[in-house]
């Protein structure tokens, strides 16, 4: 099995990457299909269904997958840019996709939230719709967004996993117990195994300036949330903190008297600071997605700035140990909110923080995969209830929590010699039942939850 680091962290746009990135993604996919087929289009029609409908407008699903048909892709968006051409497409009903001629499309009569009826898929299921001169679908394509970015049409998901395609890899590993028996004979560690692995299937010149560019996206992200305050979009009127506590910190250092516990403090508001930009569609990492976008840079940041010993070439073996653990939750589980909750973002991210801090810290290959295992196994159950169908409340304090518990789980690893009672496969696939168990309306729906229980004005 293999899943690149690249795969894992993809530079995008907020709020969501299953509901925002990969609808954009989807869609330019089908403009794609639209230029390699033999017909003559004149307009274009959607529906989305599930979580992408339940919680679309939340989580800017409508206006993702209407400028994804417009051309715009998340690696690459332009707020600004955007923000023109959806005022021409309301104002011309009309999408100008490069390669094609231009196509009808009115947002409001064409983009149908269907609560209805759920794609058999998987929760987040979207239709898209190419039509002639008289208006009839001549080209339909139904795609899934599985969270963190990933998409895919409904035949790539019938055929099952894709993550074996390509040249082999020399360290092939599907769980973790098999990670921990290649490392035990090899001799590498995690990210020894990962690195050779990337290399594999590309260079080691690009995986270097690859991972650079991923924590320098991250740490923006942070430095940005840091030194910017006002209100988030939405209609909650949620404020942003994560200014406002970071001065409250800068100005009590050096005092004797500061308590143990504001340590926690600093990672919490790292981790607030990236999931407010989220909230406000800025450039983000999925780490594995959007929504749990705060919890690993987090972690890092809190490494590189309070840890003595601290050392910035240490940024790509976090990265791929992090990689490796999330490529084992995604393949073996899940990390969509709307598939198996909130376990499946933050607890995922949690415990690909933990084992990226325990091997940067000197942890053994048992003692990252034992930091993995606490970090996940004690966000099992956790739901997804975001207040209005926004990732704000409880996502941005919940990223906090989560690398809080991330360097918790490290440092208990570390504390011991990597023996354990539970596997982490024992927890991954816990995770995964209880995915399966939980109820529709705690996954991504907020149709139950804080999302019923808190007034959405």
């Amino acid at each position: 099995m293999f899943l690149s680091i690249f795969d894992m962290f993809k530079v995008g746009v907020g709020p969501s990457s299953s509901h925002t990135m990969g609808p954009m993604v989807a869609a330019a996919r089908f403009l794609d299909l639209m230029r390699a087929s033999p017909f003559e289009f004149h307009g274009l029609r959607g529906s989305l269904h599930g979580s992408l409908a339940f919680t679309g407008v939340g989580h800017a699903t409508d206006r993702a997958t209407i400028l994804g048909l417009a051309g715009f892709s998340p690696d690459s968006y332009d707020h600004d840019k955007a923000e023109a051409e959806l005022a021409r497409i309301e104002a011309e009903k009309t999408v100008q996709p490069e390669g094609l001629p231009t196509l009808r499309f009115d947002p409001k009569a064409d983009l149908i939230f269907d609560y209805d009826q759920t794609l058999p898929g998987h929760a987040n299921g979207m239709v898209l719709m190419a039509t002639d001169a008289q208006g009839d679908v001549i080209l339909r394509q139904v795609y899934y967004s599985i969270g963190g970015g990933f998409v895919l049409t409904e035949e790539e998901l019938a055929n099952g996993d894709a993550t074996n395609e390509g040249d082999p890899v020399p360290y092939p590993f599907k769980s973790a117990a098999e990670m921990l028996e290649m490392a035990k004979t090899s001799g590498k560690s995690i990210a020894e195994m990962k690195r050779g692995n990337e290399i594999a299937r590309g260079c080691e010149v690009s995986l270097k300036s690859g991972t650079g560019r991923i924590w320098e996206v991250m740490n923006a992200c942070i430095e940005r949330g840091l030194h910017t305050d006002g209100i988030l979009p939405g209609g909650l009127s949620v404020r942003r903190r994560a200014k406002g506590i970071h001065d409250a910190l800068l100005a009590e250092r050096g005092m004797n008297l500061s308590a143990p516990h504001t340590i926690n403090d600093w990672m919490s508001v790292y981790a607030m600071a990236v999931n407010e930009e989220n909230a406000a569609g800025g450039q983000v990492v999925t780490a594995p997605t959007n929504g749990a976008a705060g919890v690993l840079p987090a972690t890092l940041r809190y490494y590189l700035d309070h840890v003595p010993g601290a050392a910035p070439s240490h940024v790509e073996d976090f990265l791929l140990t992090a990689a490796a653990i999330g490529g084992l939750v995604k393949y073996n589980a899940s990390i969509s909110g709307a598939e198996a909750g909130c376990q499946a973002e933050v607890g995922s991210a949690s415990a690909m923080a933990a084992a990226g801090l325990c091997a940067v810290m000197g942890g053994t290959p048992e003692q990252v995969e034992n930091a993995a295992e606490i970090a996940l196994e004690h966000h099992l159950g956790m739901t997804c209830d975001p207040i209005k169908g926004l990732v704000q409340v409880p996502c941005i304090e919940r990223n906090g929590l989560g690398a809080i518990k991330a360097v918790s789980a490290a440092s208990l690893a570390l504390r011991g010699d990597g023996q354990h009672l539970v596997p982490l496969d024992a927890v991954i696939e816990t995770m995964r039942q209880t995915g399966q168990d939980m109820h529709e309306k705690y996954k991504e729906t907020s149709l139950g939850g804080l999302a019923v229980n808190v007034p959405n004005c």
